[in-house]
């Protein structure tokens, strides 16, 4: 008793715990840590009698930390790729700009050695040229003396113009003022008055011819000539001042160029006392007996004067130059403005050097040595631009940028090398220095956009390399991450597959054998890379079988019965809508209950519970989990039927369930997967296969160890003991289908028990219990009808959509058409008169193709849904409660029209299209040329299914041959085809009505349409009268005319077009008579089905006196000559016509396997049939006769 209650105890804490996890489960949890947490709170219950929910599935830690290696070797080479291209470009910048720097220095010496080479030439070429010119004029005066016995100062330059040109050519100097001064004795000063006087208008007269002088003649430079006793005083304002010093005077005799400089000629003026510059440049060339050098600034109008230098040359007396007795007797006096020194120094275009001009006294040592450095003392310093050929002054002082000192080329271009020791006291003699400096006009003339050109490609290539790296890297990222999501997909499935503990055991092996140099196993032809690991290896790949013995384990099969009948009627993709769905609330339930799921073979679910963790309460688990399962089962087939169709609530769950032990582990070899094997197995599948429909049969075992549990109410014992091959006879129990509640923790579990077993007492009244009716109670209080109606609802509300896409989503009124609406079907005509071999149908419209494509999802709107809801709910109640012509089977005949008509527009499936894409016009004109065009209009679609929703209205439940024995009303109007006639009016007449206005404005919009809508409905639904001999035979005769390979009248005509829409019409008539009668094409059950259902409305309407003849006694036979007659033909001829794919043979196969089913079984069935009439029909009486 104490063990009992703790291991109630252990339930109670354990279903506490499931339902917490549940909770979280269905709210959806944040993550794998609140799942985790859900986990491990479970495993710590106390007892040993807990369960461990199935592990929710972690991606693997290796991959979240790989994930993240790579987004961190991602930053970490996005940056290295940043900082290269800011290092690279930066690089390439400073490169190109130092080596524009480069180029600049380099050109800039090349220019200072060009000026310093050139000015020194110069230099040396002046002094040279002024020397040989003082020369010249001393051997001239010697000779013109000797020859006339005259002597100094007493001489005048002959063509004194003309040589002191040459002077000026040979110096290159272009604006020089030369002069030429005698030394004059104090007691010569009388004579040399006269001489003057004598010489002057004719050295004047020569100069002015010679260099063409015009402003004055001679004689007015004669009268502007300050006499010799005065000199020209500047200081005094340019007045002449009387000459009162004795000793000798140098007065300026003869000058070049001839003219005025200044308003008084400085012609014959006493030089020595005009300047004191000038005075102290003689004095040093007097007393060093060479060349002196001074500086001036020399007046080149009334206004201008530029910086220059005063050259005062000696002239000896005598031819003999080298004789130190030489006796000075003359000057010749040369001011040069340096501003022309400086041109022409470079060639053209070679601009922006500066030239600081520096003139100053060297320094003297204490010895007396040569000069060693230099001094501020006499200094002058001018700044001057060169600029190719042409200088500029800038002026006085240094004036050159200082950022260019540590570029500066200093030279030393005239140094006259004097001794500075020989010279008067204050005296110096000059040493004449250039410093050249670039400007910034020419280092701006190489700085060119190469630095940025060079920065922007390489930054261009480092972008383009990047770019390429990042495609390669995000090419290289996708892959992996394809891959990786494989893997993780692989991983999550062989997490489903395999449990964790032989999940990591396999994984550990396959690694071991890889590390092993076993390298097939890199081969992955199977799932997870795992089939070629094990492929016909056995126990020579290196490792022992995964698997392990568990002694106490409860196995699951839980069967769909009636799904392989159901699938026949329906389309691939709705077979697979609904195991997904069944299975996918299974597998829900199995984590809930801690059950572990072991495959689906078939219709079949197996589970097991108490593995691969092992459970004391595996048998408690697994008939919890079942009959959840059960349920779960009925509610899910419920709503599953308002969108797959007819049967689909019909579907049931047939379940086993034994105990014992198995053997558990990875098969290895293709398809490699975890399974169970032994005798528990095989006898749990024996329990479902030898139980019921929704009930759950368990073994004696399983029944002990629930007992054991405390729960023997949950069980009934079966009434009779069931033999089980192997096994003999057993005893089984069924469990009872009370839904278990879960309670929150601290709920008495025995009590809770206890409640599922009121007013259960014997198998006979649990029976009654689990036989409800399922048809009262639906998916939110709907019925049976109510479903079918919203299937029906939403297959046409499809087709609407498709129709009103095809007009570009308009959807407009039509009161105009409210004429043309009145006049169809209130003429004299009949329905049936209006058949007509040929419906044209609407062509193929590329123009109308465009506009689908272009038209987004189309919604027709609540109004006209709610009036197609209502319309097609007043038509299930137009049917009457016969049991083959009522709205279910409407229904299934809609289900295989709509099926039929999925076939056809189906590109690629068996119908001879092409596998592309059905929405390429190509293919669109193919397909609607290979459909007759069918496909062509979406109302044609929308109409056969229409059709097939109404074809039998208000059907009375006996033929129309009996309608016209009993004379009724319709019998009289109709004459014939009165069942269908009638359909056609009543429905038509319904949907005239003025509350379906916006539903007609969705299913047409012109008079066209209208028209062609209801020839397509009085076709389609008269074509459902098979036993007119008389229509049949017409039909059989069109169908001819169409298909038939032999010449016939439609073949020879040359109307494709009508021929075409021939074609289309016999097809449309076939496919909703196959439809009709698509029980005998499809699977054995279902035909079995409606096969007793006729049978029952044709017995009924016998027994009620309103058949001829007993059904029964033809029935077997009667089926007989209906399949070889009619179903098989009928489906040959969906067959030949080409148009319904895969399909047609399916029908084929299904009619010929039932016919030899019914030749077999069919009379055994005719007797089960009228057998089960009479037990529940006993009420009516016996036909007369009888």
């Amino acid at each position: 008793m104490t063990n009992q209650s703790s291991r109630v105890d252990d339930m109670r804490s354990v279903t506490s715990q499931k339902s917490q996890i549940t909770l979280q489960s269905s709210h959806g949890s944040s993550g794998g840590g609140s799942e985790s947490r859900s986990e491990s709170e479970s495993r710590s219950g106390s007892g040993s009698g807990n369960t461990t929910p199935r592990e929710v599935y972690v991606p693997p830690a290796v991959a979240k930390k790989e994930e993240a290696n790579v987004l961190r070797a991602r930053g970490l080479v996005a940056i290295i790729l940043l900082l290269a291209v800011i290092g690279v470009a930066t690089t390439a910048n400073l490169l190109v700009k130092q080596q524009e720097r480069s180029d600049f220095e380099n050109q800039f010496v090349g220019y200072a050695t060009e000026i310093v080479t050139v000015s020194g030439s110069k230099a040396r070429q002046f002094f040279d040229a002024l020397d040989s010119f003082a020369s010249s004029i001393g051997a001239q005066a010697a000779a013109e003396h000797a020859l006339r016995n005259t002597s100094w100062p007493f001489y005048r330059i002959p063509q004194w113009s003309v040589q002191a040109q040459k002077l000026a050519q040979l110096t290159g100097v272009d604006d020089p003022l030369i002069g030429m001064a005698p030394i004059v004795q104090e007691d010569e000063r009388d004579e040399w008055n006269l001489f003057v006087a004598q010489q002057n208008p004719l050295w004047y007269q020569e100069s002015i011819e010679n260099e063409g002088y015009t402003e004055h003649t001679a004689q007015e430079l004669v009268d502007l000539t300050i006499p010799f006793t005065y000199f020209y005083d500047a200081e005094k304002g340019y007045t002449p001042t009387p000459v009162t010093r004795p000793g000798e005077v140098i007065p300026y005799f003869q000058s070049y160029p001839v003219g005025l400089r200044l308003p008084i000629m400085l012609t014959n003026v006493d030089t020595p006392l005009t300047s004191q510059q000038t005075a102290k440049v003689y004095g040093i060339s007097k007393a060093t007996r060479s060349p002196a050098i001074g500086t001036t600034r020399i007046s080149m109008n009334s206004e201008t004067s530029l910086p220059g230098s005063q050259i005062v040359q000696p002239i000896f007396d005598g031819p003999d130059t080298e004789a130190d007795d030489r006796k000075m007797v003359a000057i010749i006096l040369m001011q040069i403005p340096w501003l022309d020194y400086f041109k022409n120094l470079l060639a053209e275009g070679e601009d922006g050097i500066i030239i600081v001009f520096e003139s100053a006294c060297p320094n003297l040592s204490e010895d007396g040595a040569p000069p060693v450095a230099h001094n501020d003392i006499g200094k002058d310093i001018i700044t001057y631009r060169v600029d190719g050929t042409d200088a500029v002054l800038l002026g006085d002082g240094d004036l050159h940028d200082p950022e260019y000192d540590a570029l500066v080329v200093s030279e030393v271009f005239v140094d006259l090398q004097i001794d500075q020791s020989q010279l008067p006291e204050g005296s110096c003699v000059p040493v004449l220095t250039l410093h050249l400096y670039p400007s910034a006009e020419l280092e701006e003339s190489f700085q060119t956009d190469n630095d940025i050109i060079y920065t922007v490609v390489v930054v261009v290539i480092f972008l383009f390399t990047s770019l390429v790296f990042l495609l390669y890297d995000y090419s290289v990222g996708k892959r992996q991450r394809t891959v990786m999501e494989r893997i993780m997909k692989q991983d999550r499935i062989v997490s489903d597959v395999f449990p964790t503990a032989f999940r990591d055991r396999l994984y550990e092996n396959q690694a071991k054998n890889m590390v092993a140099g076993d390298t097939d196993l890199l081969e992955d032809d199977g799932p997870f890379g795992l089939n070629e690991t094990f492929a016909g290896r056995s126990n020579t790949i290196g490792s022992a079988p995964l698997a392990d013995l568990f002694p106490s384990v409860t196995v699951v099969f839980a069967d769909l019965v009636g799904f392989t009948a159901w699938s026949s009627a329906r389309e691939p993709h709705q077979v697979f809508i609904l195991l997904e769905t069944i299975y996918g609330a299974f597998d829900k339930l199995a984590y809930r209950h801690s059950v572990f799921k072991v495959e689906t073979v078939g219709d079949c679910y197996v589970a097991a519970a108490g593995l691969p963790e092992p459970t004391d309460d595996h048998a408690v688990v697994a008939c919890r989990f079942a009959r959840d399962c059960l349920k779960k089962m009925k509610d899910v087939t419920l709503k599953l039927e308002v969108s797959l169709g007819p049967d689909t609530s019909d579907l049931d769950l047939r379940t086993g369930i034994h105990s014992g032990q198995v053997t558990a582990g990875v098969l290895r070899g293709q398809r490699s997967r975890f399974q169970l094997f032994g005798d528990t197995m095989n006898t749990a599948a024996r329990m479902e296969s030898s139980g019921e429909r929704s009930r759950i049969q368990v073994s004696q075992v399983t029944a002990d160890l629930l007992a054991e549990a405390g729960l023997s109410r949950w069980i009934i014992p079966r009434n009779i003991k069931m033999f089980v091959k192997g096994k003999g006879e057993m005893q089984t129990y069924w469990v009872r289908k009370k839904t278990i509640t879960i309670k929150p923790k601290g709920a008495d579990l025995k009590s809770e028990m206890e409640t599922l077993a009121e007013g259960a007492e014997s198998e006979d009244s649990s029976n009654k219990a689990d036989e409800e009716d399922n048809d009262s109670l639906g998916v939110e209080g709907m019925n049976k009808t109510d479903r079918l109606v919203e299937w029906n609802v939403e297959v046409l509300t499809s087709l609407l959509e498709q129709i009103v896409g095809s007009r570009g989503g308009v959807v407009n009124k039509i009161q105009i058409l409210s004429n043309a609406e009145k006049n169809i079907g209130t003429g004299e005509r009949t329905v049936l008169e209006e058949c007509t071999p040929i419906i044209p149908l609407k062509r193929f419209d590329t123009e109308e193709l465009e506009r689908r494509r272009r038209t987004s999802k189309v919604d027709i709107g609540e109004e006209a849904k709610s009036q197609l809801r209502n319309f097609i709910s007043t038509i299930s109640g137009m049917y009457l409660d016969n049991a083959f012509h009522n709205f279910e089977h409407a229904s299934h005949v809609t289900a295989s029209v709509k099926k039929l008509l999925a076939r056809i527009v189906k590109v690629g499936e068996g119908n001879g299209l092409g596998a592309s894409d059905p929405s390429d016009s190509v293919d669109l004109v193919d397909l609607a040329g290979h459909s007759y065009g069918i496909t062509s209009d979406p109302l044609t679609q929308f109409t056969v299914v229409f059709s097939a929703l109404i074809h039998d209205v208000d059907h009375p439940g006996v033929p129309n041959n009996q309608l016209v024995k009993e004379n009724t009303r319709w019998a009289q109007i109709y004459k014939k085809s009165i069942a269908e006639q009638k359909s056609v009016d009543l429905a038509w007449d319904l949907l005239m009505e003025d509350e379906y206005a916006a539903l007609r404005a969705c299913i047409y919009q012109t008079e066209d349409d209208l028209l062609r809508f209801r020839q397509l409905v009085v076709n389609t639904v008269m074509a459902t009268d098979i036993a007119d001999k008389e229509l049949q035979g017409l039909r059989k005769a069109r169908w001819e005319m169409a298909f038939s390979n032999v010449d016939s009248a439609a073949e020879l005509m040359d109307d494709r077009v009508e021929n075409e829409d021939r074609k289309a019409t016999i097809v449309i008539e076939h496919l909703i008579q196959a439809s009709d009668v698509s029980h005998t094409m499809q699977h054995w059950h279902i035909y079995k089905k409606w096969n007793e259902r006729f049978f029952m409305e044709c017995y009924t309407a016998y027994r009620e006196g309103r058949a001829g003849s007993d059904p029964s006694k033809n029935w077997y036979k009667g089926e007989i000559g209906f399949f070889d007659f009619y179903v098989i033909p009928l489906a040959r001829k969906l067959q030949s016509c080409g148009v319904f794919g895969v399909s047609s043979h399916e029908y084929l196969n299904y009619a010929v396997s039932n016919r030899e089913e019914w030749v077999r079984d069919g009379e055994a069935l005719v007797q089960q049939f009228l057998a089960r009439f009479n037990e529940e029909n006993a009420h009516l009486a016996a036909p007369f006769g009888q």
